[in-house]
């Protein structure tokens, strides 16, 4: 399966994503692009410095569907068949919804549906809950809303801060994304309705 990355940072998870291609724990794929809407973005040299083809694609004052129009011609261009979000920070339109429908993928930093949106870690401090963790979904046309394929809880301590809940969270991040993109790959799920299930 030929897989396009989206990023906005640092890459942490498109590392991982790209490293555990390379070992064939993500067996039967290829990473074909790594795109980031920042021309910037760290992850940019660290896909470069392991031989993956990058683009920037910078909304330069554009419409969010003329930069997604952008982004959608440089995945198509390169066969992409699955989308992974790897720490990109835009919402995607609808029309980029519907160029990969099912073939969108997020990792974000809370149990979903609790938390949506930025700065989730800070909203499960404040509110007070002593369980968050991070959820693998598909990605549809609302926000952190899709199709849940794997969550990972994480305990909430009372010292916690948003900054060292991220710290726990991140530690499960990398690898909760392998397991579902293994799901992916060899096919071995399907969606009905809201739910995903696991051959």
């Amino acid at each position: 399966m030929r897989l396009g990355i989206l990023i906005s940072g640092r890459g942490s998870n498109m590392t991982a994503i790209i490293e555990a291609v390379g070992s064939g724990a993500i067996p039967d794929s290829e990473v074909v692009v790594v795109v980031s809407d920042k021309t910037g973005a760290e992850g940019l040299e660290k896909a470069k410095r392991r031989g993956i083809e990058t683009v920037a694609v910078t909304r330069k004052g554009r419409t969010r569907e003329e930069h997604d129009a952008e982004i959608i011609a440089e995945l198509k261009r390169r066969g992409a068949e699955l989308v992974c979000l790897a720490g990109y920070m835009r919402l995607l339109s609808a029309d980029f919804v519907a160029a990969f429908p099912n073939r969108i993928v997020n990792i974000h930093p809370s149990l979903l549906p609790a938390f949506p949106g930025l700065d989730a870690q800070r909203q499960a401090i404040e509110y007070g809950v002593r369980v968050s963790g991070c959820t693998v979904h598909f990605v549809d046309d609302e926000l952190d809303h899709g199709a849940i394929i794997l969550q990972k809880a994480v305990e909430v301590a009372a010292t916690d801060t948003a900054e060292t809940l991220s710290a726990k969270i991140l530690e499960h991040e990398h690898a909760l994304y392998i397991e579902a993109l293994q799901l992916i790959v060899r096919k071995n799920y399907k969606i009905v309705g809201r739910k995903v299930f696991y051959d």
